[in-house]
């Protein structure tokens, strides 16, 4: 079951402990490996989440995935969570330290989502008017490809959205045309 203030918690206690040792990076990097590596593994997930599996088999066999290629703080942490019987939290606990590493450093998070892919070359002008017209200098942009939109772009900053899209354009005339006032309705 999701639980969001326990993962904000182990996270806002993990960060607060990288930044006292000086290893927010190394951390950093290393749960976006972890989260790879879940998103990838339905196996993986399934191990973190199971009852039937001891904790000690837990350790073991994520011991010998994570064998030196996380540091001693994120493979410690590990431990605590199947200590305490954590584990099935952990996709969660991630994802909030990556929140609140983008919060801790001014990195804002824009999706965009076109019908076609786009090129490194728009990329960076988008990143530059973005930075332009806002308050927003260290922006992470994601892409997405959607063809429902058939031409234009959808962008997502915060709580903020722009639709340019021409499935938008459409459903607006079409909307438009459901009110028509100069139809006469017979009842």
């Amino acid at each position: 079951m999701p639980n969001p203030r326990l993962a904000s918690r182990y996270a806002k206690s993990l960060i607060d402990l990288a930044i006292e040792r000086e290893q927010l990076e190394k951390l950093f990097a290393d749960m976006q490996w972890l989260q790879g590596i879940i998103k990838v593994s339905r196996d993986f997930t399934n191990l973190l989440k199971s009852p039937v599996i001891k904790a000690d088999k837990k350790k073991q066999v994520i011991d010998a995935i994570i064998n030196g290629t996380v540091s001693y703080m994120t493979s410690s942490f590990i431990h605590l969570l199947i200590a305490k019987g954590r584990e099935s939290n952990l996709f969660e606990i991630i994802t909030a330290f990556i929140d609140q590493y983008k919060e801790y450093k001014n990195i804002y998070t824009v999706k965009l989502t076109t019908a076609f892919p786009v090129d490194e070359d728009l990329r960076n002008i988008i990143i530059d008017r973005i930075k332009k017209t806002s308050d927003m200098q260290n922006i992470e942009l994601e892409t997405e490809v959607n063809e429902n939109l058939i031409g234009g772009f959808v962008l997502e900053a915060g709580d903020k959205l722009v639709d340019a899209s021409i499935a938008h354009e459409l459903k607006q005339i079409s909307r438009e045309f459901e009110n028509n006032d100069f139809i006469y309705r017979l009842r």
